[in-house]
């Protein structure tokens, strides 16, 4: 796995590129379309991020974490996560990591989700967020491990075998 980046050297690594554009030794990047630079406009005002995968079952969660940023939102495949998951019992389970250290309020979150259902993708982006918290604050390691965000379920659904009904269920057994 690749190390990320922490905030100070993401900071760091900006202010030299910029004392580099004064002096005029590196030629800033021309884009192509409105939209790139549109794009490139939001991450500038955005800041760095931190950035963590979470999977359960067949769903793949791509969390991003924002804790500098001024706006405070949680948005789940660019919708509200109350829209998204309109049942309050997988809101629950979304924000279960925040809930536990305290976080709730303090960080622009977005994640892409993609594949399984509802509450597999609700488990994914919770374990997405454990991990990012933790990329983010080293220190809420064992909170988050004691209450299970860490570790990735690994129970799929198991495949059909041919000659059964499903994965075990066996036709009806006749007498004749």
């Amino acid at each position: 796995m690749a190390k990320k980046k922490t905030i100070n050297e993401n900071r760091k690594e900006k202010e030299e590129k910029k004392e580099k554009e004064e002096k005029g030794e590196v030629k800033k990047k021309k884009s192509v379309g409105k939209e790139e630079e549109k794009k490139e406009k939001e991450e500038e005002e955005k800041g760095p991020y931190i950035e963590a995968i979470g999977r359960r079952k067949s769903a793949v969660a791509r969390v991003r974490i924002w804790p500098e940023c001024e706006k405070k939102e949680f948005i789940i495949n660019k919708k509200p996560y109350s829209e998204y998951f309109p049942a309050f019992d997988i809101q629950h389970v979304v924000l279960a990591p925040l809930r536990l250290v305290d976080c709730l309020n303090k960080l622009r979150i977005e994640v892409l989700v993609r594949g399984g259902g509802f509450q597999g993708q609700a488990e994914a982006i919770r374990h997405g967020i454990a991990r990012a918290l933790l990329l983010w604050q080293p220190e809420f390691r064992k909170k988050l491990k004691r209450a299970g965000f860490l570790t990735r379920d690994p129970r799929v659904k198991e495949r059909k075998k041919f000659g059964l009904k499903r994965a075990r269920r066996a036709p009806q057994w006749q007498k004749r």
